[in-house]
């Protein structure tokens, strides 16, 4: 069984919209580092992680570095 993220861990999140910046709060609280994956300019969950990737979804250059860096990756789209 993998073991569970611990403090000081990275979660990536693909999506930086409002979803993104309360779970950004919420792995805060919990001393985790949280890096954004988004395309759009001004991401809304910007002001509230380590690092945003300012990149097309269809750069997979940049989606490789992005997941390079952090510990776990999860989405926040409302329309999955």
């Amino acid at each position: 069984m993998p073991e569970p993220l611990r403090p000081g861990a990275c979660i990536g999140i693909l999506g930086g919209g409002q979803l993104g910046r309360m779970l950004a709060l919420a792995a805060a609280r919990l001393g985790m580092r949280v890096h954004v994956f988004e395309p759009g300019a001004e991401p809304c969950a910007a002001p509230v992680v380590e690092r945003v990737i300012r990149a097309g979804w269809d750069e997979l250059a940049a989606l490789r570095a992005f997941a390079a860096g952090v510990d776990v990756v999860t989405y926040e789209f409302e329309n999955v």
